[in-house]
């Protein structure tokens, strides 16, 4: 019984002394002439915490696809690629932090990222990841080439497979009247042979995916008009740790029904197009990316001139351009490599981003590691007329050449050029000089005196 008066005694213990100060408060005197009342400290109010959705939800689409995309190519990540914020995401994120030994925050730092997109970047290359399109049916795909190398087509589709036919994509195609989804899922869960475990039926599409005998399948179908068109992937339950990170991939970028500016191949490059270069010789050696400067009726360097291309590296996108009588050119010191992950890019930006200016800036940057020969991925994608930028740490040392590359989620090309970007590292980049007769050691480590703006003027 001594419970309750206890507790009430601590609820007005603890209302006595909030009106016991609020009324000496009010019976304090006021300050008499020529004294300054005594502040009154106040406890400071503390801002909510941010919660890891919200931080994800602060990122542009663009970046929340390309990042939902690498989580599902590590493994991390099973949910469709739309962009959208969720709890499956940030759980995703956290796994992934944990895999590395890390503080499961759910948001990433830049470090994090980078390792992320460069892991997921292996991921792609290691099965052959390639959009394609069908030939009878224009549906675009991802196809892992390197898993399925071997492709046949007919009149019902297009079938890709390995060599020892552990692994098997159908694009099958069929006229059927009246179609809908539910009709076309409650079919193909009726084949021989199938042991459906889940199922999604929406009004444009349907999901399915189980055992049949002992393979693993995924289905994804959908119609339009009285044209069917179904993606299904079978593969061996002992490749199912390689399979099923492209089985993600492979859903979000099927579009059985492509625009015609789809069908059509890439978007055409622009009419004129800005990068920027570095001087690496005071003979007028400029190293570019080679896909600024691919296609171009004239090749111009800003202040200097027309510029020619003497070689290139299609591996690294690497451009050597070559511009001759120049004066004043300083060339920029390549020996010195890198030790911080930690990057400044010096570069020229894309007109309209700087008001049609043609100043020098920089902006930072970091990487998951340095060295080797693989390029690296680099975040944050610096501004449009940054790719070719020089990247160095903060002791001025050379850590590679910025890139900017198109965003690829789950594979699919959009026209965004911003999107992402790679480090072309300071170690392919030294060999791709001496390989054409460039000595890459001497010059200066002002990077603002080295750079150049490269632009290209096409048809």
């Amino acid at each position: 019984m001594r419970l309750v008066p206890s507790a009430t005694l601590v609820i007005a213990a603890s209302v006595f002394v909030v009106v016991g100060t609020t009324a000496q408060a009010q019976m304090t005197p006021p300050s008499t002439a020529g004294t300054k009342p005594k502040p009154v400290a106040t406890e400071p109010v503390r801002p909510a915490l941010q919660k890891p959705e919200d931080t994800a939800k602060a990122l542009g689409q663009a970046e929340r696809l390309t990042l939902q995309s690498d989580l599902a190519w590590v493994g991390q990540y099973n949910g469709a690629i739309t962009g959208d914020v969720s709890e499956r995401m940030v759980n995703a994120i956290k796994e992934f932090q944990k895999s590395r030994g890390g503080k499961p925050t759910g948001v990433l730092n830049p470090q994090e990222r980078g390792a992320l997109a460069d892991t997921a970047r292996k991921k792609q290359e290691s099965v052959g990841w390639k959009i394609a399109t069908d030939p009878g049916t224009g549906a675009r795909l991802g196809i892992p080439t390197k898993l399925v190398p071997a492709q046949a087509s007919d009149a019902n589709g297009t079938k890709w497979t390995s060599p020892t036919g552990t692994i098997q994509i159908q694009l099958a195609r069929r006229k059927e009247a009246n179609p809908t989804t539910a009709k076309l899922a409650e079919r193909e869960k009726k084949e021989p042979g199938r042991n459906i475990d889940y199922t999604v039926v929406k009004p444009d599409f349907f999901v399915l995916s189980g055992l049949q005998g002992l393979k693993k399948f995924y289905m994804r179908g959908t119609f339009r008009g009285d044209e069917v068109r179904i993606l299904t992937i079978m593969y061996d339950q002992a490749t199912e740790n390689t399979v099923e990170p492209v089985v993600i991939a492979m859903s979000s970028a099927f579009n059985a029904f492509p625009a015609a500016a789809q069908t059509a191949g890439p978007p055409p490059r622009k009419t004129v197009e800005y990068g920027t270069g570095v001087v690496v010789g005071d003979d007028g050696a400029i190293i570019a990316d080679r896909q600024i400067t691919d296609g171009c009726l004239t090749v111009a360097i800003a202040g200097f001139g027309n510029a020619d291309r003497v070689a290139e590296d299609k591996e690294h996108d690497l451009a050597l351009l070559r511009i001759y009588g120049a004066r004043g050119l300083k060339a920029l010191n390549l020996a010195n490599s890198a030790t911080k992950t930690a990057l400044d890019l010096t570069g020229i930006a894309d007109p309209q981003n700087q008001g049609g200016g043609a100043a020098v800036t920089s902006a930072k940057a970091s990487v998951a590691q340095l060295g080797g020969g693989a390029d690296i991925a680099l975040t944050p994608a610096p501004a449009l007329g940054f790719s070719g930028a020089p990247a160095q740490d903060g002791d001025g040392r050379f850590a590679g050449i910025a890139l900017l590359k198109p965003v690829q989620v789950a594979g699919t090309t959009n026209g965004a050029p911003t999107g992402q970007a790679v480090l072309v590292t300071s170690d392919t980049l030294r060999d791709f000089l001496k390989a054409n007769g460039v000595n890459p050691a001497g010059g200066s480590a002002d990077a603002k005196a080295s750079v150049v703006r490269v632009i290209c003027v096409r048809k």
